[in-house]
């Protein structure tokens, strides 16, 4: 290994992770506050489900809707009679006209008809590839009718990995398997589970088509819960369930389209999948609930997307738009999201690559991957600093974030001047990179200056936390004159960064205080899964060796 003394000067580093050049898009000039969502589904002329239902679901939840046409049907609330599918080559007319005029925050994705279909949507997203992807893989419709052709099956198959969560019913879980439906909440996760797994993204696993079901085992009660499944660390935990009301009803016509668009919607607001289904379902619930209000056909009706238009003083409303008595004191906020963030730095220090670097026993190859990704990552950082620093509420707040961004272009450019240019290029972009990256991109869209703060936070204080300590434990030891990382860990815990870092918690604390409760929900929610990123990014160089 050779000495780094001479190459990089790692007290300037701010934190880190991975992200090609030029993602993220510079900080506009004013707020978004209005997320802009495109469906790409089905007609349903009787306007219950597929686009229709999707464009009340997004307009609904705070976004402005857009839709790309895959298949028109005649239907109504008794079931399907016809499909038609227009040339796939329209459809990608469709998607070009939109994508290159106009800025898409989150994709919903529902009826695609057939294989044709299917491979035209994937090019495109191949192609654009927006921050939140959301698809509902319709197979079955909830009248028994099959929406999808079988020989597209293959196809279908081939698009899930591109999503970042995946929305099927029970019925379609079971085609997507080739196994039987589920009989209970348990199979049902576990297929859950299974097909996460397979795709290496999100599932949300819904309880509603069971025949009772309480969350606890075997159809039991009258819960319906939900549950968000990822097989490789990108939640809280594997699995997380929502529980819910059963509503008794016999219009549910559109519920899943309805859903799927709606998470789409939320989630690029909040920028946190638990999150956004913990909005979400409240408001599907009473969607349903209301439905007979609308009084519309014989069959399945559909349901009552704008029940909450009619009472805008409800307390779900009042939460989510104003202050309560519940703001927290000055610190209280960051405390809370330090100890959150304590099981991720045990996590981190029990890294074979953080005690490889501490011992100096880190093959150099890992390190040099390290550093590389490090590089990637600050320039598209910056864009997200730049984009507090426009959200930002204060000048102080404005210059600190600026001043933030700029010094991470300032670090890219030396890192690649002194140690990359030397060096054979480091490979691209991998999976849980993408994931990270989609959450801060996510988060930078959302409009909330407190949301995107508290995604940006674990990358200045988990690293600022894990360099002062090795730092003080390499000073305690002693350093052996062969250690090449010497010269790195004696300017690792850098107090210019430290500054920086508690400047950031205190305005990050400051931004919970001025916040809704629900507002500061989506702030944690944020924190926490940018904190697991960040031991996933750790371990990220033993991966790629």
């Amino acid at each position: 290994m050779s000495d780094l003394s001479a190459t990089v000067n790692p007290s300037e580093f701010l934190p880190h992770t991975f992200l090609p050049p030029n993602f993220l898009p510079s900080a506009p000039s004013a707020p978004l506050r209005i997320p802009r969502v495109l469906a790409i589904a089905g007609s349903d002329p009787s306007g219950g489900a597929g686009i229709q239902a999707d464009l009340k679901s997004i307009a609904a939840n705070g976004g402005y809707g857009m839709a790309a046409i895959t298949a028109l049907t005649a239907q109504n609330t008794q079931g399907v009679r016809a499909v038609h599918v227009p040339p796939a080559e329209f459809l990608t007319a469709q998607l070009d006209a939109i994508s290159d005029d106009i800025g898409i925050d989150a994709v919903k994705i529902g009826m695609l008809g057939d294989a044709a279909v299917i491979d035209a949507v994937r090019t495109w997203l191949e192609k654009v590839r927006p921050a939140v992807v959301v698809l509902d893989p319709v197979m079955v419709a909830t009248s028994g009718d099959r929406l999808l052709k079988e020989s597209a099956e293959a196809a279908l198959e081939a698009l899930l990995p591109l999503a970042d969560l995946i929305t099927p019913n029970l019925a379609e879980l079971a085609i997507l398997l080739k196994e039987p439906v589920a009989a209970n909440w348990a199979e049902a996760l576990a297929q859950g589970k299974r097909l996460a797994a397979l795709t290496g993204t999100t599932v949300l696993v819904k309880g509603g088509h069971l025949p009772g079901g309480d969350g606890a085992g075997d159809s039991a009660g009258d819960g319906c819960p939900d549950a968000l499944v990822n097989t490789v660390g990108l939640l809280g935990q594997e699995t997380v369930v929502v529980p819910g009301e059963r509503i008794a009803t016999r219009n549910s016509h559109g519920t899943g389209c309805s859903l799927s668009s709606a998470m789409a919607t939320v989630q690029a607001r909040v920028g946190n999948w638990e999150a956004a289904l913990r909005e979400v379902k409240p408001w599907l619930l009473g969607a349903l609930r209301e439905a007979s209000a609308l009084d519309v056909g014989t069959g399945n009706g559909p349901v009552h997307h704008f029940h909450h238009v009619q009472d805008r003083t409800s307390s779900q409303h009042s939460q989510h738009s104003q202050g309560t008595a519940e703001t927290p004191a000055e610190g209280e906020f960051a405390a809370a999201l330090r100890d959150g963030a304590a099981a991720d730095l045990d996590a981190i220090y029990a890294l074979d690559f953080i005690r490889g670097l501490a011992d100096g026993t880190l093959p150099e190859h890992e390190f040099a991957y390290y550093l590389a990704q490090d590089a990637i990552y600050l320039n598209g950082y910056s864009r997200v600093l730049a984009r507090a620093a426009a959200l930002a509420p204060t000048e102080a707040e404005q210059l600190f974030w600026a001043r933030s961004a700029q010094t991470c272009l300032e670090v890219e450019s030396e890192l690649h001047r002194s140690w990359l240019s030397t060096r054979p290029a480091a490979a691209g972009l991998g999976p849980v990179t993408k994931s990270y990256v989609d959450h801060l991109l996510a988060a930078s869209v959302s409009g909330s200056y407190g949301v995107l703060v508290a995604a940006a936070l674990p990358c200045f204080w988990l690293y600022a936390e894990v360099g002062a300590t090795l730092h003080r434990e390499f000073l305690a030891g002693g350093a052996p004159a062969a250690h090449p990382y010497a010269d790195w860990l004696r300017t690792y815990a850098d107090e210019d960064f430290a500054a920086a870092t508690r400047q950031a918690i205190a305005y990050t604390d400051a931004a919970a205080r001025q916040a809704s409760a629900g507002e500061r929900e989506a702030m944690a929610s944020a924190f926490r899964q940018s904190s697991r990123y960040e031991v996933h990014f750790f371990d990220a160089p033993r991966l790629h060796a």
